[in-house]
């Protein structure tokens, strides 16, 4: 047993290290590279989410729609326009997906059907285009520096989500006793949420002003965010994996599993710290 988390930890640094490197070598491409990236990461993610959970067969041709939000709304985020970024998968593609599954004459299983598809949209595209637009909401008006701005912000969030992941786990480890949500994650702890909340909030307090416009406070307020927020992506996360009574969503990453089990706490994490961004500094 011991060998197998070994070997598993081995996998997991290794696969780390690919991550970071590609999404260096991303972000460091250029604007474009990294929301073209980004969309890909919600293809996948959506890709994972639609093989997991049990659909109706007649939900093929709807599902097409939802595959096509990913470029439409992606397309928003590099035009700028983010008006209709903001609303267009929480009210168009809300609407329509339904009246297209009404098109299908198929009732049966119709309610179901129309919360998943949307729930996966709102989850695996609209939530993670936040991270693609803060590379494109308006900084300085230097081009270089404008791109350092933005690449201090998207680092920002990803370290942080990821940081408070490693966190509340390292101090559920050492310290965990006491049991948050046992049916859901048996391995969260008061413990772990509450040492990894305090060290991230403190962490961004301390990184904030660097990376992004946050003062020493509004940093303080991010991390807390993203701590908090973090943690809830990843129990909703587990819940979908424990209702279809699969340990992992997918294996794509050796040692981590699936797409979406990388990126469950960014679906909370993404468009909270966006907005909190957007609102205080913009």
């Amino acid at each position: 047993m011991e060998q197998d988390s070994y070997e598993e930890l081995k996998q997991r640094i290794k696969s780390w290290w690919v991550i970071i490197g590609l999404l260096f070598a991303v972000l460091l491409s250029g604007t474009t590279i990294s929301i073209i990236f980004f969309a890909f990461l919600s293809f996948l993610a959506l890709k994972e989410f639609l093989s997991i959970v049990p659909m109706r067969p007649v939900d093929r041709k709807v599902i097409f729609w939802a595959y096509l939000s990913i470029p439409l709304q992606y397309y928003w985020v590099s035009i700028e326009w983010y008006g209709m970024f903001i609303v267009f998968i929480p009210v168009y593609v809300f609407l329509f997906l339904p009246m297209r599954m009404v098109l299908t004459g198929d009732t049966k299983g119709f309610i179901r059907s129309a919360g998943v598809v949307h729930w996966a949209c709102m989850l695996t595209v609209f939530s993670i285009s936040h991270i693609a637009y803060l590379l494109v909401l308006p900084g300085s008006t230097n081009e270089t520096s404008h791109e350092y701005e933005a690449l201090g912000l998207v680092l920002f969030l990803l370290f942080m989500t990821q940081f408070n992941d490693v966190g509340q786990y390292v101090w559920g480890k050492l310290f965990g006793r006491h049991k948050i949500i046992p049916k859901v994650s048996p391995n969260k702890t008061w413990e772990g949420f509450i040492g990894g909340v305090a060290t991230v909030t403190l962490c961004s307090a301390i990184i904030g002003p660097l990376l992004t416009p946050l003062n020493f406070y509004q940093g303080a307020f991010a991390g807390l965010l993203v701590a908090t927020s973090g943690f809830v992506g990843d129990v909703v996360i587990s819940s979908v994996k424990r209702d279809l009574q699969i340990k992992d969503s997918g294996s794509l990453i050796p040692g981590h599993g699936g797409i979406l089990d990388r990126m469950d706490s960014l679906t909370y994490t993404s468009p909270l710290f966006f907005h909190l961004i957007y609102y205080v500094s913009y």
